[in-house]
């Protein structure tokens, strides 16, 4: 069994999708209208096979107060491995995005949190 999707909740599809496209680089997969929404995906270029990642409508009721709780408590509602946290902090910042927690190290891991735009803290990882 492996993971085939996940997802984080978004405000706005379209302002996600340039976002995590943009910003980040992962590239669309799918992009497929559901009513007033879409079934929107993204996956890494270096993995387009691999886990998707589903930019979800976050109009059900339950989602506002949960992802206020996680950003109010500073938890990252997902995580993404990369090659060099500090270079990727520094590449992002440098296109302007807002981090909550710059590098820190911890043992044989190194993390940051950045603000995604769209209501969620994302971590990056690399290490252990």
């Amino acid at each position: 069994m492996k993971i085939h999707l996940t997802s984080v909740f978004v405000d706005d599809q379209e302002k996600a999708l340039r976002f995590y496209t943009d910003v980040l680089g992962f590239v669309k997969q799918h992009d497929v209208p559901v009513g007033t929404d879409r079934w929107l995906t993204v996956v890494s270029p270096e993995d387009p096979d691999g886990t998707a990642l589903l930019l979800e409508p976050s109009g059900h009721p339950a989602v506002q107060p949960y992802r206020s709780a996680l950003v109010q408590d500073g938890i990252p509602a997902t995580s993404f491995a990369v090659d060099d946290v500090r270079a990727e902090f520094e590449r992002l910042s440098g296109l302007g995005v807002y981090f909550t927690q710059e590098p820190l190290e911890m043992g044989p891991v190194t993390t940051a949190v950045l603000d995604d735009t769209c209501g969620n803290l994302i971590q990056i990882v690399h290490g252990a």
